[in-house]
């Protein structure tokens, strides 16, 4: 007998919240890898690939799966391209902003979605979301104003934080556009196989080595590969199908703060009132979005 769809959609609410608690912490694991930036964001895709394809083996053999169309294969091409430069993007900025600023910032791709939603689907966007993301972009420049403030070179880790949410944001269409068609183990399967040969590709033109030199700095890769990717977006990918798009975003907002905490509390990172101000107002911002009628 099926679910109801109540429980159903508490399961997939936990299981949001989960995920973004699951990425909340791979910022820190970012910032402890000893592999540079670009090569981190490679091998967290690439030691998650096993796991997926198993995944995918199993499901394939206990349930066939329809034959995916080339226009399901270019979705999930552009899936994982998007998450790489996604990836890219934000594993620099990390190393070159606060983890605070980097996280809050790459989580204002809720605002992008709706604008790709309009742009893509021709959704309709009212007042009530232009008032938020006039909001969330105020909210933005107290924050990159806090980093300029203190320390110039954060301005570049913020601004990488800000086309980080561009290119999530793109992601996070394609998903949804995917998860009405595929299972989540097919779009992890591919979608990560594209991902980690973007990353790998980026990380060599880049001139970033690909040798891991320690065994902590393995399993540091590894730890990030199972929280971020493997238990992160396999749960986020998971709600996308059952809750609909303004839970997932409010959600998701949850990652912020755990990826915060976790800075102030490991790495020792002083998050100023101003700071705190802005991530509170592109919050309520994004927020604001979400619960506008589009």
């Amino acid at each position: 007998m099926a679910d109801s769809p109540a429980p159903r959609s508490s399961r997939a609410l936990l299981a949001l919240l989960a995920g973004a608690t699951a990425i909340g912490v791979a910022p820190i694991w970012i910032r402890l890898s000893e592999s540079g930036p670009l090569a981190t964001a490679f091998y967290r895709l690439f030691f998650a690939l096993p796991f997926f394809w198993s995944w995918l083996w199993y499901r394939s053999y206990a349930r066939p799966t329809p034959n995916l169309t080339s226009r399901q294969l270019g979705h999930l091409f552009g899936a994982g391209l998007f998450f790489a430069l996604d990836m890219a993007f934000w594993c620099l900025s990390v190393h070159l902003t606060t983890v605070a600023n980097a996280t809050l910032l790459t989580n204002t791709a809720p605002l992008f979605v709706t604008l790709g939603a309009w742009a893509w689907f021709q959704e309709p966007i009212n007042r009530r979301f232009l008032k938020g993301l006039a909001i969330a972009f105020i909210g933005m420049i107290i924050l990159s104003g806090a980093s300029v403030s203190t320390l110039p070179q954060q301005l570049a880790g913020d601004g990488l934080a800000l086309l980080a949410a561009v290119f999530y944001g793109g992601y996070m269409l394609y998903l949804k556009t995917l998860r009405r068609h595929i299972d989540s183990a097919q779009l992890m399967a591919w979608s990560g196989l594209t991902s980690s040969l973007a990353l790998g590709l980026i990380a060599w033109f880049s001139g970033e080595s690909l040798t891991i030199d320690s065994s902590r700095g393995l399993i540091i890769l590894i730890a990030l590969a199972v929280t971020g990717q493997v238990a992160g977006q396999t749960l986020i990918a998971y709600a996308f199908k059952h809750l609909p798009a303004s839970f997932s975003a409010v959600g998701l907002l949850w990652q912020p703060a755990v990826a915060s905490l976790l800075a102030w509390f490991i790495l020792k990172e002083n998050i100023s009132t101003i700071q705190i101000a802005g991530g509170l107002v592109i919050i309520g911002g994004i927020y604001s979005c979400r619960k506008a009628d589009v």
